[in-house]
């Protein structure tokens, strides 16, 4: 007997296959609602860009030296102009910013190198997470290879903005993990030292912390020890966030199922092995948007380490404001910061959705 198929009936292909005009029947105009808020938001909108624009973009001074040259109506970029190198680096020797922006030249090559298949991915990793760093340090702090050596009381701006932030996000994330595994340990000490360090951690504001690690570490060393600011503060960052980075982890090691632990169990592999090879895989994919967050809470929160006298990028803008010849420059100071943390974090965020994209596997809940 013959087998008859009939065609399927006809659905509507998918959204993102019919065009800009579809897309927008769908999203902004599906319902009466929807075409409601699409108009308001459009009116918000229509009150909000034109005024920015103007205040941004057509009535804007662009250069000067002082507040005075700033005649026009609109915002006075030219403040931004004269201060944009320590906004920047800081108090880094101007002769010597090459230095920073030589490491970073480096940085995005290494990254970059990711793109070619037939580098070995392992070793790179290695590179960029041992060799780098201390490239990197040396060249920031000289004294070696006839390099000035340059203190880290000079280092600020958007320079100790993002090496505080990077820093903390990749020293963090594997001490969350282990945090994570020991508060899910059956040993009861390693379990128990890993809850306590969490719970306290979390129970206390990082304002807290750095100023612990700046100012009441030292009182408690002996006579004439002392570490570095920097260091002291780059502890109490990473510290603080593998606290709350352990617990976004270990809500995704329990959404595993059990099966998957018997199945790694059954095939003979290891505590660590297990973890390595099949738990945690899975585990930190699902809780990609948590880590992110954390990622992103931490770098905005690198402003607070003005509080203990290191001048980042919102510090040097409030002592740039102080300035005689540039009173009353905050605003213009704080949109410039806005801007660039925004930009900073917008990027973070459209990395990890890409990164969920690539490594979604059919199973997500539309």
């Amino acid at each position: 007997m013959a087998i008859e198929f009939k065609p399927s009936p006809s659905l509507p292909p998918p959204v993102n296959s019919v065009g800009a005009v579809a897309w927008v029947r769908h999203n902004l105009l599906s319902s009466p609602l929807n075409v409601f808020l699409t108009l308001f938001s459009f009116y918000i909108l229509y009150l909000l860009i034109p005024p920015v624009i103007e205040w941004g973009i057509v009535g804007a001074t662009f250069s000067g030296a002082s507040k005075a040259d700033c005649t026009g109506d609109g915002a006075c970029w030219a403040f931004v102009g004269v201060y944009f190198e320590q906004f920047m680096y800081g108090l880094y020797p101007s002769e010597e910013t090459w230095r920073i922006n030589l490491t970073l030249i480096l940085l995005v090559i290494l990254l970059g190198t990711y793109a070619v298949k037939t580098v070995n991915k392992l070793y790179l990793s290695l590179v960029i997470l041992v060799v780098y760093p201390v490239i990197a340090y040396f060249l920031f702090s000289g004294g070696v290879f006839g390099l000035e050596v340059v203190e880290t009381s000079l280092w600020g701006g958007l320079f100790l903005t993002t090496l505080l932030g990077v820093v903390g996000i990749v020293a963090s994330f594997p001490l969350g993990v282990l945090l994570a595994l020991g508060r899910q340990s059956k040993m009861p000490i390693a379990k128990s030292v890993c809850i306590v360090f969490i719970e306290t951690i979390r129970a206390v504001p990082l304002i807290t912390i750095l100023f612990m690690a700046s100012v009441m570490i030292p009182l408690f060393l002996p006579e004439g020890m002392n570490f570095n600011k920097l260091l002291r503060v780059l502890i109490g960052i990473t510290l603080f966030s593998a606290a709350y980075m352990a617990e976004v982890i270990r809500g995704g090691l329990q959404a595993i199922p059990k099966g998957q632990y018997e199945a790694a169990d059954a095939m003979g592999l290891t505590y660590w092995q297990s973890m390595i090879l099949v738990i945690l895989p899975q585990a930190l994919k699902l809780v990609i948007p948590g880590i992110v967050n954390t990622f992103i809470g931490l770098f905005k929160d690198t402003t607070l380490v003005y509080i203990v006298g290191m001048f980042d990028l919102l510090g040097r803008i409030q002592a740039a404001t102080h300035d005689a010849n540039w009173l009353g420059m905050t605003i213009e100071g704080y949109a410039f910061a806005g801007f660039i943390y925004w930009a900073a974090c917008f990027g973070m965020s459209r990395y990890s959705m890409r990164i969920e994209r690539k490594l979604e596997t059919g199973h997500k809940r539309n």
